[in-house]
């Protein structure tokens, strides 16, 4: 089946819905957002600690956030898109109340502000402790209540459409790759259908699923990015893992992990080792308030250190009805296991939480395909550098989606739909009855990644995960050449390709900048510079 969109949206989180709402207020053409599973699980809804802005002029200017995130991001941020991203903030978030968003207030009627690990301000806007609980909400509503955009869940797209699809060689040199829109499997009737679009969006979110351990839904399989990577788009800093320092240490929950907010650093939490010791002295002036890649090596170093699995995030310092109102989920949550955190220190490990780099793009959103644009965590925007400032990275997405709408529209009607793309073709191909090799498959490159291309890495590591994968990529585009496309092998492929493209570009990278720390070399490149001299 031909399905034609002018605009086509892949992934349903605040990027997606942000730029559907954007578009489809223009007038100039149909909407289609994809969404493979519910439009409400996205990773959006996950983010519990909230959103970065400067709106408290009192005390808080862009100059800080400015300077906060090149920090965090071991300068080598792109002070363009950082600029861009904290002067589109205020903005961002006035979008974000029109549709329908409410923070939470104080008193007066202000933002009730949060503060966070890298943060020189208080500049968090959240709604209790599951602020991406509430924006998920508040953009579903507004986009289900909108005529011109058709949402369409639980349909996966398998590859985006190039000139590849029509017989003609593509490699990474063609300067002139162009996106025609999307082959997406259809849930009713199994069957791949060709969507075709004048202008076609990514906005799949991250890849936290390759990895055993995640705060991500395991949906985030880095999709997007896979895509992208085979039809030769530029990729980038995909080394830049962070690992959020804080998950809840739950053997029975690991995939996905339950999320401790960097939030409860920000209102006075002590990392503790489970003795009560406390530890962040060693590592940090910040103490337990310094930026994630620091606080995520210190625990593991400590757990290393002390041969134990976890350690302890305390606020039973605080006032526990305090505590109550500011973190009521994370109070429930921890007690329905059995802590009650106004009394109990809380058992908290890292784990795979975002990807810094990906689909590289630029100011406007656009990728090096032509009519592609990517916003939102499977995108490399250059603001992260080497690593996320907490609560960055909903705003970017709100902003850069701005920039991705203003620029499609602006050149939407020089473009056509692409009449000559073929359908998918799956003929002499065979039901796919491999689904326990595809799952075992998809555990060992949890496994590998967590192993060897986890918070510290070595090249030895590193080439032993490149090996393993390679192997797992031979076997898997055997099977997918002979079987009906699902969503599980097409999964494991994405999963394949973006452990491959963190492997390969932490290889590349001979230097510990940020996110990435290798013990090959420990030490930033400017560093050995000035030792050189």
């Amino acid at each position: 089946m031909i399905c034609k969109y002018d605009f086509l949206i892949i992934g349903g989180g605040v990027a997606g819905m942000s730029y559907a709402l954007k578009v489809s207020k223009s007038g100039k053409g149909k909407v289609a957002l994809v969404c493979k599973t519910t439009l409400d699980e996205a990773n959006t809804a996950k983010a519990q600690g909230g959103i970065a802005s400067v709106t408290n002029l009192k005390v808080d200017n862009f100059e800080k956030h400015i300077q906060d995130t090149m920090v965090a991001g071991d300068y080598i941020s792109d002070p363009d898109a950082v600029k861009q991203v904290v002067e589109g903030g205020p903005s961002g978030i006035a979008d974000l109340v029109k549709w329908g968003v409410n923070f939470d207030k104080d008193a007066e009627g202000n933002f009730d502000l949060h503060r966070e690990g890298g943060h020189c301000e208080f500049r968090i806007l959240h709604h209790a402790d599951d602020t991406g609980f509430e924006i998920q909400r508040g953009l579903m509503e507004a986009v289900r209540k909108d005529p011109n955009i058709t949402v369409l869940e639980n349909h996966f797209a398998v590859e985006i459409i190039t000139q590849h699809h029509m017989g003609i060689r593509v490699t990474r040199r063609t300067p002139d790759i162009v996106c025609y829109g999307a082959y997406i499997l259809n849930p009713d009737t199994q069957k791949i259908d060709t969507y075709l679009s004048k202008v076609t969006l990514i906005a799949t979110g991250g890849t936290g699923a390759v990895y055993a351990t995640t705060t991500n839904p395991n949906i985030a399989t880095g999709d997007g990015i896979a895509m992208v990577y085979r039809a030769k788009g530029k990729v980038k800093d995909m080394e830049f893992v962070q690992f959020h320092p804080t998950a809840l240490y739950n053997p029975k929950e690991r995939h996905p992990a339950y999320l401790i907010t960097e939030a409860m650093r920000g209102y006075g939490g002590i990392l503790k080792l489970p003795n009560g010791e406390e530890f962040m002295q060693k590592y940090d002036e910040r103490l337990s308030l310094a930026p994630r890649d620091i606080v995520a090596r210190a625990i593991d170093n400590e757990m290393k250190i002390h041969g134990i699995d976890h350690v302890c995030l305390d606020v039973t310092h605080k006032d526990p009805e305090e505590t109550r109102h500011h973190f009521p989920n994370i109070y429930a949550k921890c007690l329905s296991i059995g802590i009650d955190i106004t009394k109990q220190m809380i058992p908290v490990a890292p784990c795979a939480h975002y990807m810094c780099g990906g689909i590289k793009v630029d100011l406007d959103a656009q990728s090096s395909i032509q009519r592609l644009y990517a916003v939102g965590e499977c995108s490399c925007t250059g603001l992260h550098g080497g690593n996320r400032l907490a609560s960055n990275s909903l705003i970017e997405a709100v902003v850069y989606a701005d920039a991705a709408a203003k620029h499609s529209l602006e050149v939407i009607d020089q473009y056509d739909f692409n009449e000559k793309i073929p359908e998918w073709n799956d003929e002499g191909t065979m039901t796919n009855e491999e689904k326990v090799l595809i799952a075992q498959d998809a555990r060992e490159v949890n496994q590998i990644m967590s192993t060897y291309v986890g918070i510290v890495r070595s090249d030895l590591r590193l080439h032993r995960a490149w090996e393993r994968l390679d192997l797992l990529y031979e076997e898997t585009e055997h099977l997918f050449k002979r079987v009906k496309p699902t969503k599980d092998i097409c999964e494991l492929r994405n999963m394949i390709n973006v452990g491959y493209l963190i492997t390969r570009q932490a290889l590349e990278r001979k230097e510990s900048r940020g996110l990435h720390y290798t013990v090959d070399y420990p030490k930033h490149a400017y560093d050995k510079k000035i030792e050189k001299k």
